[in-house]
């Protein structure tokens, strides 16, 4: 069945997405913590989330350095307006059992991983259009990166009190733009190429926006500043890690 080239890229693509879903098993031990440890939790997601924006710049400036700033101004505006919308459309907001303006929250990091999982869907999907041995490589590098992405989000999501298994499915969720975009990437790599670099800044403006209008106040709220920021830095240089060695 893997022999069709398309087949093969989907099932790539679908990997890695299920891979966001492991990032929520460490909360399986971990579902009440105190207010201290929230503030942790969002502290290591925030450095999660920045080493990941980093190198997402990194990457888009290697195909268009214009067109992945352009993407950061666009996804710094998009993140903004989804924020202005939540807030002010009345009603009350709940997602996987949580309501309010922590539900807000888990939307706009949703939203966010949603963003960054379609630009790292094309990225598979160009990379198997340059051949099997690169779409190989890019397919276990971006399922790896995927699992703190996934604890990124579980880290926000069980702590305001959603299910561990609901952290898992939505984590998943929002890499599901990776199967549905690799495929169409692949048969069209010279039409989507020149819409990955916007793609990489914009997820990387939404998630710098992210980290420090909404992580880092509750982080340093719950936390000591001094402990929130040591989290950050280690979270960080852990996750940047991980990815040099990718």
């Amino acid at each position: 069945m893997l022999d069709s080239p398309v087949i093969l890229v989907f099932f790539a693509a679908l990997l890695t997405a299920l891979a966001t879903g492991l990032g929520a098993i460490p909360l399986i031990w971990a579902r009440s913590v105190g207010r201290v440890w929230l503030g942790v939790g969002n502290a290591i997601a925030a450095g999660l989330m920045l080493a990941a924006s980093f190198s997402l710049v990194e990457e888009g400036f290697g195909y268009d350095p214009v067109r992945t700033l352009a993407g950061v101004a666009v996804g710094l505006a998009g993140i903004m307006a989804a924020k202005y919308f939540l807030d002010s459309g009345g009603g009350e907001n709940a997602i996987a059992d949580v309501q309010g303006a922590d539900a807000i929250k888990i939307f706009l990091i949703i939203g966010v991983m949603t963003v960054h999982s379609a630009a790292e869907g094309i990225a598979v999907g160009v990379g198997y259009g340059g051949g099997r041995e690169l779409g190989d490589f890019l397919t276990v590098a971006i399922a790896l990166h995927n699992v703190p992405e996934g604890l990124a989000i579980s880290l926000v999501m069980v702590p305001r009190g959603a299910g561990v298994l609901k952290a898992a499915w939505w984590s998943i969720f929002s890499s599901l733009p990776q199967p549905l975009l690799a495929v169409p990437a692949f048969l069209f790599v010279l039409t989507f190429q020149p819409f990955l670099p916007v793609g990489l800044g914009l997820a990387a403006g939404a998630m710098i926006w992210m980290i420090f209008a909404e992580l880092m106040p509750d982080a340093t709220r719950d936390a000591s500043p001094e402990t929130a920021g040591a989290v950050v830095t280690f979270s960080f240089a852990v996750m940047m890690g991980v990815t040099l060695l990718l």
